[in-house]
């Protein structure tokens, strides 16, 4: 989807940007290059103070930046809370600055919003699954600042490299969580 057309830097006219970081991007991307009604989208770096970071600041952890992914979705085929209520079944939001065996500020759970609409839907929506946990859910909700793209090399990661260790064991059974858990909602194939 991204990997030779990067997203612009304004959505097209009568769509929306969304930009979530929930653990490493390669598991977010997989998942919404499938989503229907999500656009485009690809991996990136935000919330941070460094201008430009490369994935290997990113994991130095110091930058401040989550690794997120940034789509470009019709509302007319999606609504934003539906791109929340995949966010959070494939990811978990009580954990802090990890998922998983990804440690580091870099992973945590936070949703960058680009307008009071969706501020207050993901407010929402983490009030109504807050009850559904043991644990506190410590998914950030803040404002779009900066964001900068990934390098290409981590661009449809998961479509490349689905033998890569790592995708296998930690991608795939996200993507198969989110294709038994939303099936009506996959684009479909070769769309």
């Amino acid at each position: 989807m991204s990997i030779r057309q990067p997203l612009a830097a304004q959505p097209r006219p009568g769509h929306e940007f969304a930009t979530l970081g929930g653990g490493c991007f390669w598991c977010l991307e997989a998942v919404y290059e499938e989503l229907q009604g999500v656009v485009d989208v690809e991996s990136g770096y935000a919330g941070g103070h460094v201008e430009r970071p490369t994935y290997r600041q990113i994991c130095g952890g110091d930058t401040g930046h989550a690794e997120v992914v940034r789509m470009e979705f019709d509302p007319q085929q999606i609504g934003y809370r539906e791109i929340l209520e995949v966010f959070f079944t494939i990811h978990d939001p009580t954990q802090l600055n990890r998922q998983g065996n990804d440690v580091g500020e870099q992973y945590r759970s936070v949703i960058f919003t680009h307008s009071p609409t969706q501020r207050a839907a993901a407010e929402a929506i983490i009030r109504e699954i807050q009850p559904h946990h043991e644990r506190e859910v410590v998914t950030q909700v803040v404002p779009a600042g900066g964001y900068w793209r990934a390098e290409d090399e981590h661009q449809e990661y998961f479509r490349h490299n689905p033998a890569q260790g790592y995708c296998m064991f930690v991608v795939a059974p996200k993507v198969e969580k989110f294709r038994r858990s939303f099936a009506a909602r996959r684009r479909p194939p070769g769309a």
